[in-house]
């Protein structure tokens, strides 16, 4: 019996790679994570999403909290099995109104995960609808290629760092994730994603939290670092992590610059891929 999703999402996940909404946090919770993200961005007077990447999660003690949420790895374990590990985690935001958007990809062009099996948990600590600019998937997609063609545009206006875009995609069958503050979607990252830009009045505020079992490697860098929250690491593939002593710690901040930096260099792009 599944532990947090349904037998049906179970289902879903598998063959159409992707299931939602799930369950995660309390009206009251949602509000403090809320508060806590608004009080880190006045105090660097920038977006979190620029400055903290890959790792998001490092520098604060209350989004280490937030990735170690017990229903998130049961609900991984629902469809990847018991041995889970955390290695990653990144800001999506959008302002109200805010034109930016995500195009159509995959995240397995980038992640460097051998065998491509992460999947990210989404959480949204804001409203997700089609008009603040919630995902969208093609449904099946996942069961393709682990990389298929990209153009990298660097479109100013597209929050993927390198604008990576599958061009022609067919939009028939997509389908919104709408989500409530305080639930989350998991999608595998192989599946064809995007988003479009927030129209409506509030800010929309995602928390990605990247999810592998813990057989899978980081295949672009040596000694790639993960938190373990469920299960061994029976392979000993992942360093571990340190944990923040409170916001901002210098030790943490300086191992996040570390693994941004790492994650940099070791990505190859589409033309590199193209050409070898």
């Amino acid at each position: 019996m599944p532990k947090a999703l349904t037998q049906e999402q179970v289902e879903k996940f598998h063959r159409d790679g992707y299931a939602y909404p799930i369950n995660l946090l309390t009206p009251a919770e949602v509000a403090d994570y809320r508060r806590r993200f608004e009080e880190l961005e006045a105090t660097i007077g920038a977006e979190a999403q620029s400055r903290y990447r890959i790792k998001a999660h490092l520098p604060f003690p209350w989004l280490c909290k937030l990735i170690r949420h017990p229903r998130l790895a049961d609900a991984f374990e629902d469809v990847a099995g018991p041995d889970v590990i955390i290695w990653g985690t990144s800001w999506f935001t959008k302002k109200a109104h805010d034109i930016r958007f995500i195009s159509w990809h995959q995240d397995s062009t980038y992640y460097g995960i051998d065998p491509p099996e992460s999947v990210t948990a989404w959480i949204a600590l804001s409203r997700a609808r089609r008009d603040s600019g919630c995902m969208r998937v093609i449904p099946g997609s996942h069961k393709g290629a682990a990389v298929v063609p990209h153009v990298e545009t660097y479109d100013p206006k597209n929050l993927l760092s390198r604008g990576q875009t599958i061009l022609n995609v067919d939009e028939t069958n997509a389908d919104f994730m709408e989500l409530d503050a305080g639930q989350f979607s998991l999608h595998h990252n192989k599946l064809f994603h995007s988003s479009e830009p927030n129209a409506s009045d509030d800010v929309r505020i995602g928390f990605a939290v990247h999810i592998a079992p813990a057989h899978c490697r980081q295949a672009q860098f040596e000694n790639a670092t993960a938190v373990v929250v469920r299960g061994r690491d029976r392979n000993n593939y992942w360093q571990p992590e340190p944990y923040p002593r409170h916001d901002f710690d210098p030790d943490c901040l300086k191992a996040l610059d570390e693994a941004w930096t790492r994650y940099r260099k070791g990505m190859k792009s589409i033309a590199q891929n193209a050409a070898e």
